[in-house]
C-alpha cells in the first residue's frame, strides 16, 4: 500500500488512510515542536490546577472510541512516570461520564479534565465537559484536539479555566483514527511525563525512526495476512492492553465487521477469552520492554504457539533482552523505549494490518461503512439534560 501511486490508492478507496499512516513519524516530530511552543502555558496551567487541591488533583483522561483508548494506553505509563505526588490519573470514557457521571467522579475532588478529540464535535465530548463543569466544584479543562474549528476548541476560546492544544496535522480525513490517535497520546505523555524534555524528544525521534521502518517493512506485515483467516486478536500488558483494544478496533471498523476481533491483557486472556482462538485466528501480542512484565507477554506467546491452535501467533516487539523466538515483527538496534513511546510504532504496525486487511476483504478503508450507519463523527446521540 505504501508504494502504490495516489491514483491506485484512490481506486482502492484507501488514499486518505494510507497517507495518514505514512505521515505519522513526521507528525510525532511535529508534536514535539508543538509541545515545546506551548510548554510555558502548559506548566502555568498545571500549576494553577495543582493549587486547587490540598493533596492530589484528579486528572480525568477522557474520550470516546479511539480517543478513549488513548487514555487507556497512556494512563498506566503516567501512573508510573508522571508526577503522582501531585496528580491522580484516571482514564474514564466520555460515554461513561455523560451517562453515569456520579459512578465515576466525586464532585468535591479538584479535577483536570483532559479531553481527547479528533474533531471536537462528537456529542459525548461536548456533553462530558458541560456536565463535569456543572458537577465538579473545582475543575479545569485541558483540551487536546486536532480540529481548529471544532466545537471543543471554539467553545472554550477565552475561558480562563481552560487550555486547548491543537494538533492540526493529525486531523485525519479517513474514517479511522490513525495519526490523531498516536499524536494525542504522545502529546499527553509529553505534558505529564516528568522526564527531561530532551530525553523525551530523543525517545520520540527513535519512535519516528521505528515508524519509518514499519513503512519500509510493509511486505513482512502483509505476509501475516496471507492465509485464510477470519479472526484476529490482540493482546498486551499495562498500557499496551489499551493499544490492543485500539488495534482490534482498526480491524473491526476498517473491515466493517467482516473479520471478528477480540482483545485482552496478556494474562487475562486465559480466563475464558482464549476460547476465541481457532485455526483461522491470527494472534498478535504487543511485548512490553519492562523486563518483569515482558515475562508474562512471552508466556502467553509461547503458550498459544505451543498449543498450535492459532493460524499464526506473532509478537510485535523491540529487541530489548529476551525475545519471542518464533514469528515476530521485531525492531532491532536501538535502546529500549518506554511504553508510551514504544506504543507509537507498535500502533503503526496495527494500523498497517488494519488497512491491508480491509483491502483483502474487498472493503474501502477510507469509507468502510457502506450504509452510513457508523460515521467518522458520531451521530444520532441524544444528550439528556443533567439534573443534580
Amino acid at each position: 500500500m505504501f508504494e502504490k501511486s495516489c491514483d491506485d490508492l484512490e481506486k482502492l478507496g484507501a488514499r486518505n488512510t494510507t497517507t495518514e499512516i505514512m505521515q505519522e513519524p513526521a507528525l510525532w516530530r511535529e508534536t514535539v515542536r508543538i509541545y515545546r511552543e506551548n510548554k510555558t502555558a502548559i506548566e502555568a496551567f498545571l500549576a494553577e490546577a495543582a493549587a486547587m487541591a490540598d493533596g492530589r488533583t484528579t486528572v480525568v483522561l477522557a474520550g470516546a472510541g479511539s480517543s478513549d483508548y488513548v487514555s487507556d494506553t497512556v494512563a498506566p505509563y503516567l501512573r508510573r512516570c508522571g508526577d503522582t505526588d501531585t496528580f491522580d490519573f484516571k482514564p474514564i470514557a466520555t460515554t461513561d461520564l455523560v451517562s453515569a457521571p456520579l459512578d465515576f467522579i466525586r464532585p468535591a475532588d479538584p479535577t483536570i479534565v483532559v479531553s481527547f478529540a479528533r474533531s471536537g464535535n462528537s456529542p459525548e465530548s461536548l456533553a462530558a465537559v458541560r456536565v463535569l463543569g456543572k458537577l465538579i466544584d473545582n475543575v479545569r479543562f485541558l483540551n487536546i484536539t486536532c480540529a481548529p474549528d471544532g466545537r471543543l476548541k471554539t467553545e472554550f476560546d477565552g475561558d480562563p479555566h481552560a487550555l486547548t492544544i491543537l494538533l492540526p496535522g493529525a486531523n485525519d480525513k479517513g474514517f479511522a483514527m490513525t495519526g490523531s490517535y498516536t499524536c494525542m497520546q504522545l502529546l499527553c505523555a509529553l505534558i505529564f511525563d516528568t522526564s527531561d524534555i530532551e530525553k523525551k524528544a530523543a525517545w520520540v525521534e527513535a519512535a519516528a525512526d521505528m515508524g519509518e521502518e514499519v513503512i519500509s517493512r510493509e511486505s513482512e506485515i502483509a505476509r501475516y495476512l496471507s492465509g485464510d483467516f477470519n479472526r484476529v486478536t490482540y493482546l498486551g500488558s499495562g498500557g499496551l492492553s489499551g493499544l490492543a483494544q485500539e488495534a482490534q478496533l482498526k480491524i473491526l471498523e476498517l473491515a466493517h465487521g467482516l473479520v471478528a476481533t477480540s482483545w485482552d491483557s496478556a494474562m487475562g486472556y486465559r480466563h475464558g477469552p482464549k476460547s476465541f482462538v481457532d485455526d483461522k485466528t491470527l494472534v498478535f501480542v504487543f511485548v512490553s520492554n519492562d523486563p518483569y512484565t515482558r515475562q508474562y507477554d512471552l508466556d502467553i506467546l509461547n503458550e498459544i504457539s505451543g498449543d498450535d491452535i492459532a493460524q499464526r501467533t506473532v509478537a510485535v516487539q523491540q529487541d530489548a533482552g529476551t525475545v519471542f523466538e518464533h514469528e515476530s515483527f521485531t525492531f532491532q538496534g536501538r535502546e529500549p523505549l518506554p511504553e508510551a513511546y514504544l506504543s507509537l510504532p507498535f500502533a503503526m504496525v496495527a494500523q498497517t494490518i488494519g488497512v491491508l486487511n480491509s483491502v483483502r476483504v474487498g472493503n474501502t478503508p477510507d469509507t468502510p461503512n457502506p450504509t452510513g450507519t457508523v460515521n467518522r463523527v458520531v451521530k444520532g446521540v441524544t444528550i439528556h439534560p443533567w439534573e443534580a
